[in-house]
């Protein structure tokens, strides 16, 4: 299997060197674009749609655990980079810190997922992207195949099984209904304190 994923990671880090015309692509796409996902959880909580405050909710809390699971697999079963290893095509600076699995790969892969599960037709363009990144982590020689399939793995199943406890246990939507109820009587009360501001 390692032979097959370093084989595998010789093919696309090469491309690197033979399309390096999309490399200030997957640069973005390696280090710049987890930041999009940032956005859409903004994007998706002040859209005024009601079970998208939901999804969101839900989206976090699957992230959380998606990485701390990361993190305990990192510790435990401990992966160099391809950097530290090999000779590769290295594109981006990066610390010597844990390969597998991808962070990165995790954290687009379980939030992507968790807007598919509620909106299709949005969940598929962040899917997309997801890929994308993944793809860019091996082209830019920070990580394995084997480590963006491990996250990407670990992302997606995360994302089904919190959204599937919350939907088969009702104090887990109480929980997350009191926690957005909080949010917008706190919101309410900052909109009415702004509106008599701007009356006096």
């Amino acid at each position: 299997m390692s032979h097959l994923d370093y084989s595998v990671f010789q093919m696309i880090n090469h491309l690197a060197v033979s399309d390096r015309f999309l490399n200030p692509l997957m640069i973005f796409l390696a280090e710049k674009a987890q930041y999009l996902f940032f956005v859409a959880i903004i994007f998706y909580w002040f859209y005024p749609k009601a079970t998208n405050r939901k999804m969101v909710v839900e989206a976090i809390l699957a992230a959380c655990v998606a990485l701390s699971i990361n993190g305990a697999i990192g510790h435990f079963f401990y992966r160099a980079r391809p950097f530290v290893a090999h000779h590769v095509n290295f594109l981006i600076s990066h610390a010597n810190n844990a390969s597998f699995p991808s962070d990165h790969a995790t954290a687009a892969f379980v939030i992507a997922t968790a807007i598919w599960i509620w909106i299709k037709r949005d969940g598929w363009i962040w899917l997309v992207l997801a890929a994308g990144i993944a793809l860019a982590r091996v082209w830019t020689g920070v990580h394995y195949p084997l480590d963006v399939t491990a996250g990407m793995v670990i992302g997606v199943s995360i994302a089904f099984v919190v959204h599937y406890l919350f939907s088969r246990f009702e104090k887990l939507n109480k929980v997350r209904e009191a926690i957005i109820g909080v949010y917008e009587s706190v919101e309410g009360k900052i909109l009415k304190k702004s509106i008599m501001l701007r009356k006096r």
